[in-house]
């Protein structure tokens, strides 16, 4: 029998509780720096060397972080339905718990590409330096997408969420576009869960079922919900 397919997307407040903060959290600053600093195109041309050190720091925090109860129990829907995680994260936290399709719609933090040809991309666990190059002579940068820049994967998690069954919505404040909008191409009708420790105006949505807990008790919960209703 064909499995019914959840469409899941995913923001900060999954990885939050394994340790990786966001810049959302209170004051604007992401561990300490203005987003203006560290993550636009600006920022690069004005200090690459800043820009790197913050990633190479970011990049090492992810791999010391391990993947919590909301990214195993979404892996683990896996057994009874067809999963596509979209996550806004740039970590590796939901390959690492077991999900098999993930779309990074921001670019990744264990990966890095010539900052003329965003398709030459390349593996990355240790530093980017400056004065590291691609194939192509360019310096390399994190592949992350910033502030200010098109979000190439934007029309792929688009077709995604059209073919949605179920919609479900963990730990993003549905603020950050085009990420946010990708509710809106959800099929008609379907059931709609959205997961957040405060959960923003939605009365517009239809069909949806709000949970305001933090994502490893919300996903518990979705489980229980999803099993009554294969």
């Amino acid at each position: 029998m064909k499995k019914k397919k959840i469409v899941v997307i995913t923001g900060a407040g999954i990885s939050a509780e394994s340790g990786l903060k966001t810049f959302r959290d209170s004051d604007g600053l992401w561990e300490g720096y203005n987003i203006e600093d560290v993550a636009t195109p600006r920022a690069w041309k004005k200090d690459p060397e800043l820009v790197l050190q913050f990633y190479n720091l970011r990049r090492k925090n992810v791999l010391d972080a391990k993947p919590n109860a909301a990214h195993t129990g979404l892996a683990a829907l896996e057994k009874d339905f067809d999963v596509h995680i979209i996550t806004q994260n740039i970590d590796d936290l939901h390959e690492r718990a077991g999900s098999t399709k993930v779309l990074h719609l921001h670019g990744q933090i264990l990966k890095m590409r010539s900052e003329k040809n965003e398709r030459l991309v390349y593996d990355i666990t240790g530093n980017i330096n400056i004065g590291d190059r691609a194939e192509d002579g360019a310096q390399l940068r994190p592949h992350i997408v910033w502030f200010e820049e098109p979000v190439p994967m934007i029309e792929e998690a688009i077709a995604i969420a059209g073919d949605a069954e179920y919609f479900v919505v963990v730990g993003t404040s549905l603020v950050v576009y085009p990420a946010a909008g990708l509710l809106h191409y959800a099929p008609y009708g379907i059931p709609k869960f959205i997961i957040d420790k405060k959960i923003p105006y939605t009365s517009a949505v239809q069909d949806i079922t709000v949970i305001e807990k933090p994502a490893t008790e919300g996903v518990r919960m979705l489980a229980e919900l999803l099993k009554g209703s294969k």
